[in-house]
């Protein structure tokens, strides 16, 4: 047996059973924690990965910890958090905030079929003696498996989250999709599309291969959302300094990657992008992490819709056997889908106001599941929502 490390102030034995001794550290999150972070694992989702946390620490500087679960001294599982204020609570939450979904931590494969409840309890339970100033962890958008393994965070009580992530199985390749989802149809359109581009010089689908690439696509994407939320009364969850920078230094910092976890694709038309992507491979997975289509003189024949085309058709020769649109439920993506991915949130409070910020998250949690749920309410919200202008949410941009 290996001799289990020493508690320390950072470093606490949790308990030792059958020959194992199972430890719990929290540490703030530095070049070095990241560099062992990202050592011990071969599965996280996106936003857990060590390119993603180390672009959001970079960019926002938060107060951010990482907590690790060990077995004999081996890492098998860790996750990132980042506190942050709201109101009086302070709140432990996946570093990106709401542009986190479809979460699953830095998991050890070995391990994870022996993971028990009282594992992940006890490396919460590590996170309330380290940070006694955080009154809750709130574990939000948690899919329930990754390359179909378990999420050990659901070993914790959870509620289904409001929002329904939908997506493309693409087994049996592209034609196969394409007899599934009304293909005749949509080769046809992609047909016009095209015939419409090249009445005004032609298009080209490009993927950012260098830096210059990925800050030309970005900067049009920034401006492309900026205006279309603008327009439909929407806050613009891309405007802020911090999350702008954190996209930039993802996308840019993931082409020094052999195979880059983070691409660009953009379609370009008369010399102008007109349709943007970002999206993240995820071991059999292919996810669209955002997409915005200009407002312009083109917007009648849909890039958006155009440039998924493709992507779909890509992913589906390079074998991914998922096309994942992520977050939100539109009708674009209804086009296509034929999986619904039903996330979980998970709310453990440490302290009685804690406790009581739950229960107003639960509660909010479940009004909104309602709403977003009722094939008549749900629209006429986001009708209500875009305001005297009435616009509704073009193709292609979520």
């Amino acid at each position: 047996m290996v001799d289990a490390p020493a508690p320390s102030e950072n470093n606490v034995l949790l308990r030792q059973v059958a020959g194992t001794a199972l430890t719990a550290e929290i540490v703030a999150v530095s070049i070095e924690t990241l560099k062992r972070y990202g050592s011990f694992t071969t599965i996280y989702a996106p936003a857990q990965s060590p390119v993603w946390v180390s672009a959001w620490m970079n960019t926002n500087n938060p107060d951010a910890f990482v907590a690790t679960l060990s077995a004999n001294g081996r890492p098998v599982v860790s996750v990132a958090l980042e506190v942050r204020r709201e109101g009086p609570f302070r709140i432990a939450r996946f570093l990106g905030g709401t542009h986190a979904n479809g979460n699953f931590p830095a998991v050890d494969r070995e391990w994870l079929p022996t993971a028990t409840t009282h594992d992940i309890d006890a490396l919460i339970s590590a996170i309330g003696r380290a940070r006694q100033d955080v009154d809750l962890v709130a574990l939000d958008r948690l899919v329930a498996s990754f390359d179909g393994l378990p999420n050990p965070l659901l070993k914790l009580p959870s509620a289904p989250s409001p929002n329904v992530a939908l997506a493309v199985n693409l087994d049996g390749g592209f034609e196969t999709v394409l007899a599934r989802t009304n293909g005749t149809r949509k080769r046809k359109r992609h047909r016009s599309q095209q015939r419409k581009y090249d009445s005004v010089g032609g298009a080209r689908r490009t993927t950012a291969a260098n830096a210059a690439d990925a800050n030309a696509m970005i900067d049009a994407f920034f401006a492309m959302k900026q205006q279309r939320f603008g327009s439909m009364g929407i806050t613009d969850v891309f405007a802020d300094a911090e999350v702008r920078s954190f996209f930039r230094k993802l996308f840019v910092g993931a082409l020094q990657h052999d195979k880059p976890p983070f691409v660009l694709h953009g379609l370009e038309v008369a010399g102008k992008y007109r349709a943007i992507t970002g999206t993240s491979r995820a071991g059999s997975r292919l996810i669209c992490e955002f997409g915005a289509i200009a407002d312009d003189e083109l917007a009648y024949a849909s890039p958006g819709e155009y440039l998924f085309f493709d992507n779909i058709a890509e992913a589906s020769r390079q074998g991914y056997a998922v096309y994942d649109f992520s977050v939100g439920d539109e009708p674009y993506k209804r086009q296509w889908c034929d999986i619904e991915i039903r996330h979980a949130d998970v709310l453990v409070p440490l302290t009685a106001k804690g406790r009581l910020y739950a229960l107003g998250l639960k509660s909010t949690s479940r009004i909104k599941g309602a709403i977003k749920n009722n094939p008549t309410l749900w629209p006429l919200v986001k009708r209500l929502r875009s305001g005297v202008r009435g616009k509704s949410a073009p193709v292609g941009d979520d």
